[in-house]
């Protein structure tokens, strides 16, 4: 193992292998720097790229963009109060208010160095865990491997935060679409309606951009200027970084923390963050300072998001199952090299594990460096309208999708997806247990009909490996069961709808004719999964039918949660309707009383505001008044919750833009289709200023006309120019 890891070293000393990593961490640093894009869209936009490369120059600029994320996430937390990614809001509770006072260069060097130290905790992490898990993994057989791959898709489902039934049923979803092609026993055609396209089954990085990119672009393309004035990069470095040492424990534990959340799939970075945060908070003898400028509220946080993706990689390539969505897209990276994750990794491919290692280590050095040495030009670009980064992003995506096949369709493809993780995000479908079943659908089953051909009957069960997975699989279950049976039994059977129906920032559409809208057409879906794959032989229509009646179950589920969800919202506007009635009646009446009592003294106006103050504290009804406003503006007093938002109709129009751009690019061709888009949804959509929409599109125009003389990729052609 140490010549593996020694080579692996080695290799990295290659000039190419470096380009790589460097480039893998500028472009990381970047997208870090543009809230809402993070991880996810770091590895999204850039696995096109990858195309053509060997696998270790491919890992390096991904471990090197992945790597550095939630390095640079931090300057737009601290700096414009506003976190490039989730996991970023813990720091930005201590670290803008240090900047408000003036301590901005204190708040970032505090971040920078525990970001690279949570870097370096994870890589040792993830290099003492190989030796530890290595006679485990390579005990394992194709029973272990399948009962792995059903795991990946149900804890990502179950540990997902927010409704369980809605992380299976997108884990469901995820493994049906993950089927579309070939079957991989029978080499049977599956819901394909007899298109050659989906012959060969989706693209990996359609399906991702579409789901996780063109759905954050939509639903953040509005967002034409930031509303909150930045701060100045003042202070001295030298005090964060001699306080930095001075909390060297609490860094260790963010960073120790972060792995644990790492390794439990689903958990995520946003999760290890908090826990750090709380841990810092619950161990700390004095806590009247967090949140008004702590400098233990951003090591440890800071610490751990960077460890939690290195913890990540560990059951990922270790056990084949991804933690989350940068992970399963390397997952399906390396499957598309023929990679397979588990023995097959630690056998033939430890090298390449060991490189993944080093690449992650000196990433997280090289982005704490670049981030020190160019934090004022970076901070600029955390000023720039989403609206205006939008456009280029759309361009760059599209190109990137149509790079993986070389066919437009991928592209549509990609734009539905867009449309269906838009819909998912925001009625609070996560989306992380999709992409997930997605990558592991067909893995999946190849496992199994590998156990069933080796084993009789149930046979396979009974091994220990198999046993305990079984139980870390119902554990969960049984144990959120229990949870919802006790609540339950405290609230009582209808006595706080509330909760059920609160609006959700992340989700505006929760809760909505939207929510059920769409658990309605995922019924359809896999109702239609059920007839479709009933003519297919026996072993091509196994588990199809089984993701299909499963997921006709959990649908029905979701749909009686919404019926009954808009059922007790609708009673509880009533009841508060009433009550609201009966305390103003009641107001009228008493004054008048009072009146009468006090002989008539003083005037009525006096009296009617003496009784109200009298009344205020004591009242019952001061809530449902209150009540009644939060329950009209939310349910517009039907229910059934909002219905066509401003939000909603503007995410709509930007798909009709991205489907306008499709339609340019098909007819006229790539370049011709970025001068007529990009100076339009400049103009129109961004509202941006001639001057700067000129540049714009010149630049990006130059750009890639002169990418295909750069990099190994093909610019779409349209079909005039294919006439002409």
């Amino acid at each position: 193992m140490l010549d593996s890891a020694l080579a692996a070293l080695a290799s990295l000393t290659d000039p190419g292998m470096l380009l790589m990593l460097l480039i893998g961490v500028i472009s990381g640093l970047v997208m870090g720097l543009i809230p809402g894009l993070g991880g996810t869209a770091a590895v999204a936009i850039l696995l096109p790229v990858t195309f053509g490369m060997e696998p270790a120059s491919a890992l390096a600029l991904l471990i090197g963009a992945l790597a550095v994320v939630h390095t640079s996430d931090t300057v737009s937390a601290v700096l414009l109060g506003a976190p490039g990614s989730a996991s970023a809001s813990v720091t930005m509770l201590d670290g803008y208010a240090m900047a408000r006072k003036g301590q901005a260069k204190r708040a970032l060097s505090l971040a920078f160095l525990s970001s690279m130290a949570g870097g370096i905790i994870g890589a040792i992490g993830l290099t003492l865990a190989i030796p530890l898990a290595r006679p485990l993994v390579l005990s394992f057989a194709s029973p272990e491997l399948f009962m792995l791959t059903v795991l990946g898709v149900a804890l990502a489902a179950v540990l997902s935060r927010g409704n369980v039934i809605k992380g299976l049923t997108a884990g469901l979803a995820g493994l049906l679409v993950g089927m579309i092609g070939t079957a991989p026993t029978t080499a049977e055609e599956r819901f394909t309606f007899g298109s050659l396209f989906l012959g060969d089954g989706l693209s990996l990085v359609a399906v991702a951009l579409g789901i996780f990119g063109l759905a954050e672009i939509a639903s953040r393309a509005s967002q034409r200027r930031g509303d909150k004035q930045s701060v100045e990069v003042t202070g001295g470095w030298g005090s964060g970084i001699r306080e930095w040492l001075g909390h060297w424990s609490q860094v260790l534990r963010g960073g120790l923390i972060g792995i644990w959340a790492g390794v439990l799939p689903g958990v995520g970075a946003t999760a290890g963050t908090w826990l750090a945060y709380g841990q810092a908070v619950a161990t700390a003898k004095d806590k009247r300072k967090f949140g008004k400028g702590d400098p233990r509220g951003i090591v440890g946080p800071e610490s751990a998001n960077n460890s939690v993706e290195a913890g990540d990689l560990i059951p990922t390539f270790l056990f084949g199952i991804p933690g989350g969505v940068p992970s399963a897209m390397l997952l399906g990276m390396l499957l598309t090299y023929g990679i397979q994750p588990g023995p097959s990794i630690i056998n033939e491919h430890l090298d390449l594990l060991y490189m993944i290692i080093w690449a992650f280590a000196i990433a997280s050095v090289l982005g704490a460096l670049f981030c020190f040495l160019t934090v004022r030009p970076l901070s600029s670009l955390t000023k720039v309208p989403f609206s205006i980064l939008a456009a280029g992003l759309v361009v760059i995506m599209l190109l990137g999708s149509f790079q993986d096949g070389g066919q437009l369709g991928d592209l549509w493809v990609m734009l539905l997806l867009g449309v269906c993780g838009w819909v998912l995000k925001s009625t609070g479908f996560p989306r992380a247990p999709f992409l997930i079943g997605f990558v592991l659908a067909i893995p999946m089953e190849r496992y199994y009909f590998l156990t069933d051909s080796l084993y009789e009957g149930f046979e396979w069960m009974l091994r220990p490996g198999t046993m305990v997975f079984i139980a870390i699989l119902v554990l969960p279950i049984l144990w959120n069961v229990f949870k919802w049976v006790r609540a339950r039994r405290k609230l009582g059977a209808d006595d706080d709808p509330k909760s059920d129906s609160a609006p959700d920032a992340e989700a505006p559409l929760k809760n909505s004719v939207w929510s059920l809208g769409a658990a309605a057409v995922l019924l359809v879906v896999f109702a239609g999964s059920l007839v479709l794959s009933s003519s297919y032989s026996p072993d091509a229509k196994l588990v199809p039918q089984l993701v299909g009646w499963v997921g006709v179950i959990m649908s029905l589920a979701l749909l009686a949660i919404e019926i009954r969800t808009r059922k007790l919202a609708v009673a509880a506007s009533n009841r508060i309707s009433v009550d609201a009635t009966a305390y103003l009646a009641g107001e009228a009446v008493i004054p008048a009383q009072a009146a009468v009592t006090h002989g008539g003294s003083g005037s009525p106006g006096q009296q009617a505001t003496a009784t109200g103050r009298s009344m205020a504290p004591a009242a019952p009804s001061g809530g449902p008044i209150k009540g009644l406003t939060g329950a009209a503006g939310t349910s517009g007093g039907t229910g059934w919750g909002p219905k066509w938002t401003s939000e909603a109709a503007f995410a709509l129009r930007t798909f009709a833009w991205m489907g306008g751009f499709l339609v340019l690019t098909a007819l006229l061709g790539y370049l011709a289709a970025i001068s007529i888009f990009l100076p339009a949804f400049l103009l129109i959509v961004a509202r941006a200023k001639l001057k700067t929409t000129i540049i714009y599109t010149a630049v990006f125009f130059a750009l890639m006309l002169a990418l295909p003389s750069l990099l190994p990729i093909d610019l779409p052609q349209g079909l005039l120019a294919s006439w002409l």
